[in-house]
């Protein structure tokens, strides 16, 4: 039987754009992104935040948008100054 040659993986010396990569990815784990600024008031969709805005009246303006086009989701602004989140509801037709 032929044996097999040991490869040597990952003893070459990193170059500089490769050092610099290595300080993003450490600097990012799990491959994500930047996180966006966050205002005070998020909207969130089923639990999910999906955009921040500064003023509680431009992310609930927001939220019914969304609530009007998909009734089924669950809808609501969290504050995050207060730690409360208060659920949009569409007014009874």
């Amino acid at each position: 039987m032929a044996l097999r040659q040991t490869s040597k993986s990952g003893t070459k010396a990193p170059s500089a754009g490769e050092a610099a990569s290595a300080d993003e990815a450490a600097s990012n784990p799990g491959g994500q992104g930047k996180r966006p600024e966050t205002g005070q008031f998020q909207v969130q969709v089923d639990r999910q935040t999906k955009v921040s805005y500064g003023t509680y009246e431009a992310a609930e303006r927001a939220g019914v948008a969304i609530k009007q086009n998909h009734p089924i989701v669950q809808v609501a602004v969290y504050n995050a100054g207060e730690g409360s989140t208060k659920i949009i509801e569409l007014p009874d037709a």
